[in-house]
């Protein structure tokens, strides 16, 4: 066997050694090195000859961290309540479920994978998943400007060195692109980049966002409405947030911020602010004009555009006027969330109860400003409605 000639050859080398050989002689005609043959030498010192010195030593570490029994039993019943409830019942749900529970130690995914595979937990239910309750609501982008959606890249970074944020933007109908470069993240600073893109996109109908504080305004002002929301009613354009922790529904514009890093700035040099201006404008207007994409037909953006003989509507001003930074007195903007356990909703940092029947849900929570109310939606029927005074 293997083990048996490994061992031979421990004991022939430490025997020369011991009656005198050279180190090098013997590692040359046994094709090893002097840390192999000095390792050996100091095994056999420290067992005194002892039989089994020359064995492999187990590499089992020593102590092993184990999950507490009572995490993963609650583990194992957690996702036995998901299962049973027809409900999703991998990892991350199981997780979620358990920051619900305020359970601690709060095991990591590879953890809750462990779990199950240990306790044969890993099977799936027969037959076509059916997923319960209201599937997630998609906006109309039917039409150029029915839809956009936008999300912030940044901190990057050019020679120089100059750091910035650029706003992307992407119309679902049409996948015309705006790409606006800006040296700070602040809200203003951001917005009077979406005023730039407008200029040259036209103005949406409505605008999908994450809940990035430059887009829905102060923690400690939730109902203040941040200057997006007031710029966007002020012009008939309904902001839409998604979930929380779930980019994956700005997807589009997420697919083209990965396409943005690698073929803009990866490849083009740039080493100042007007040199980054310039080129940012000569990337959107190149992508515009000539990339393809499966999903219009392997037409390009510009194509599409000009079939579709939309009209489009164009802000009027070259900076935001001081009447956008007012409170609107009109429209509507919304959150979409995902009712959990608590069976609360979150609307930038303020709860609410919803019903029951909700749980694990998608709710569309729209604020009326002109009404002064929250409603609740599920699957477009309203379900619920609170007091919602602006401040």
């Amino acid at each position: 066997m293997k083990e048996d000639a490994e061992q031979k050859q421990r004991i022939l080398a430490t025997e020369r050694y011991k009656n005198g050989e050279k180190p090098e002689s013997i590692c040359t005609s046994l094709g090893r090195s002097k840390v192999w043959l000095y390792k050996w030498i100091k095994r056999r010192t420290e067992c005194n000859d002892n039989e089994g010195w020359s064995k492999d030593l187990s590499r089992r570490p020593l102590s092993v961290a184990r999950t507490p029994t009572e995490i993963e039993e609650l583990v194992k019943y957690v996702r036995l309540s998901l299962y049973n409830r027809d409900l999703f019942c991998g990892a991350q749900a199981i997780l979620w479920e358990l920051e619900d529970l305020d359970a601690s130690p709060l095991p990591s995914l590879r953890t809750i994978n462990r779990i199950l595979i240990r306790n044969d937990l890993t099977h799936r239910r027969t037959g076509k998943y059916e997923p319960k309750g209201t599937e997630y609501p998609v906006l109309d982008s039917s039409m150029p400007n029915s839809t956009h959606q936008a999300d912030l890249v940044g901190p990057c970074y050019l020679k120089g060195p100059i750091r910035f944020y650029s706003l992307n933007v992407i119309d679902i109908a049409t996948a015309r692109c705006g790409v606006q470069s800006s040296k700070l993240k602040a809200s203003g600073c951001i917005m009077r980049c979406l005023l730039k893109i407008w200029r040259r996109l036209g103005i949406p109908d409505n605008i999908q966002v994450d809940n990035a504080l430059t887009f829905r305004g102060s923690n400690r002002h939730p109902r203040g409405m941040g200057l997006l929301i007031r710029m966007c009613l002020h012009n008939n354009v309904e902001p839409w947030f998604i979930p929380m922790a779930e980019p994956w529904r700005n997807g589009t514009v997420e697919h083209f911020n990965n396409f943005y890093r690698q073929m803009f700035l990866k490849k083009v040099f740039m080493t100042s602010e007007n040199e980054l201006n310039s080129e940012s404008l000569a990337f959107e207007q190149r992508h515009n004009s000539s990339y393809r994409y499966s999903k219009i037909g392997g037409k390009t953006p510009l194509k599409v555009l000009a079939e579709r003989n939309a009209v489009l509507r164009f802000p009027e001003y070259d900076q935001i006027p001081k009447a956008w930074h007012e409170k609107p007195e009109t429209g509507k903007y919304h959150l979409v969330r995902l009712i959990r356990s608590d069976l609360r909703i979150s609307i930038f940092n303020e709860h609410f109860p919803v019903p029951p029947e909700l749980e694990y849900e998608y709710v569309v929570a729209t604020v009326d400003v002109k009404e002064q109310k929250l409603k609740l939606f599920s699957n477009k029927k309203q379900v619920e409605q609170f007091d919602y005074k602006m401040r």
